[in-house]
């Protein structure tokens, strides 16, 4: 009886390695898969975070270099546009550039763009002359 045990013990090791060592591939492979994806994931964090940072970047560079071109003027359209910019200014200010947890980043980053647009027009009007593009045939 003690021989039946035996056989009947190593019958089932070798049915449970099968068992064993999946559980332990798996358990190996998730260690690693984690360890890349932290990895993976802390570069395109950090790639996606220097494209927002050029782009509010050249956002402000834009807004400060026509606002110091548009201080000489002082008539009503030129305080308009003034007023944009000076808004596009106080946005950027405002966001959170240290905060990548925060909850309304992409909606600021939208109303950012949103203001650019605005002021992009009516600064540009200014080098046109007026609100209608020519056309060239």
């Amino acid at each position: 009886m003690a021989t039946a045990t035996v056989r009947r013990d190593m019958f089932e090791e070798i049915v449970m390695a099968e068992e064993r060592f999946h559980g332990e591939g798996y358990q190996q492979g998730y260690a690693e898969g984690s360890h890349v994806g932290v990895a993976e994931g802390r570069r395109y964090g950090s790639l996606l975070g220097a494209k927002i940072g050029s782009e509010i970047g050249f956002y402000l560079g834009f807004a400060l270099t026509w606002q110091c071109l548009l201080q000489k003027c002082t008539d009503e359209k030129n305080n308009k546009k003034i007023r944009a910019l000076d808004s596009l200014i106080r946005m950027i200010q405002k966001f959170p550039y240290e905060d990548p947890t925060y909850d309304k980043l992409q909606e600021d980053l939208e109303k950012i763009r949103g203001k650019f647009k605005q002021a992009r027009k009516q600064s540009y009007r200014r080098l046109n002359g007026s609100r209608k593009r020519s056309r060239v045939l």
